[in-house]
């Protein structure tokens, strides 16, 4: 019985948006040169233009000058791919005062309206750095009404993940392969929990919403992680088709120094209880990520 019942979650038909941040390139400790940031684009983008699959990019237009970062943008449109606003350098609402944030986002516009609009399309999504919705709910309420007012819709993310540790970590070369040893099995596992909690808390089965980021060890991994969702039965959709799905739709009241998965923040205003969250990256992971964080 517990071989048929993988075998039906693996024919299960899965849905998922796949949603990268931090663009150009997030904090895994590259070269942030503009070639380097080119080459590790495209090699990112290539299953997402080859295989025509649905992706969307945030994005923090303080990481490169405007004229490099409009072409570096212009790369993600060639595949296929949707623009967002992550704010101008990824501020913390938290920490960021109402006004100051409401001018990191128009800060944040410029590059990206441009391009966007110069294929005939607009800028409409919005995703929060650090999943961070604000300080109380009062600076919720008023941002998200700022947002409506210039035409935004939030992004939110069911499947969140430590992708940035092992990124960082993958970035010094002698633990590269155990990384790589790693990676794709922890997304897995923060696959099939949310998976499950998503049942639990709304009682059908949703599109996921998959948060990444930017960087060398996504642009590597990339075929690994969609054949990993394949094996899953996923099919990959836009973030406008996931978020038809009525649980999209459902309150969520939470605001403080967290930042973690929709399906919590439903569960939490439900008033749901349960035992378990969902899988951290390895001890180890977690350790050598620390140790890059303090080195010089």
């Amino acid at each position: 019985m517990m071989y048929l019942a993988f075998l039906l979650c693996l024919a299960a038909d899965h849905r998922v948006a796949i949603t990268i941040d931090d663009l150009p390139r997030g904090g895994d400790g590259g070269p942030r040169d503009y070639e380097s940031i080119r080459a590790m684009t495209e090699k990112l983008l290539t299953p997402f233009r080859v295989e025509k699959i649905p992706v969307i990019g945030f994005v923090n237009e303080s990481k490169l000058p405007a004229p490099e970062l409009r072409k570096i943008l212009d790369l993600w449109l060639d595949a296929g791919a949707d623009l967002g606003n992550h704010t101008y350098s990824h501020a913390n609402f938290y920490k960021t005062p109402l006004a100051e944030f409401e001018k990191e986002v128009i800060d944040g516009e410029p590059v990206t309206r441009a391009a966007l609009a110069a294929r005939g399309r607009k800028l409409e999504y919005f995703r929060h750095p650090f999943l961070n919705v604000g300080p109380n709910p009062e600076a919720k309420r008023a941002f998200e009404q700022f947002l409506t007012a210039r035409g935004y819709r939030i992004a939110p993310v069911t499947l969140d993940t430590s992708d940035y540790m092992f990124a960082l970590v993958y970035s010094y070369s002698p633990l590269k392969a155990r990384v790589v040893n790693d990676y794709v099995p922890y997304l897995t596992l923060i696959t099939q929990f949310f998976e499950k909690r998503g049942m639990e808390v709304i009682g059908h089965e949703i599109p996921q919403i998959l948060l990444i980021h930017s960087n060398q060890l996504n642009a590597d991994q990339m075929p690994q992680i969609l054949a990993m969702f394949r094996a899953r039965g996923y099919s990959f959709i836009t973030l406008e088709e996931a978020l038809k799905d009525p649980a999209y739709a459902l309150p969520d009241d939470y605001t403080g120094t967290g930042g973690f998965s929709w399906i919590h923040r439903w569960a939490m205003a439900k008033k749901l209880k349960f035992k378990t969250y969902e899988e951290e990256a390895p001890d180890w992971v977690r350790e050598e990520y620390l140790k890059r964080q303090k080195s010089p």
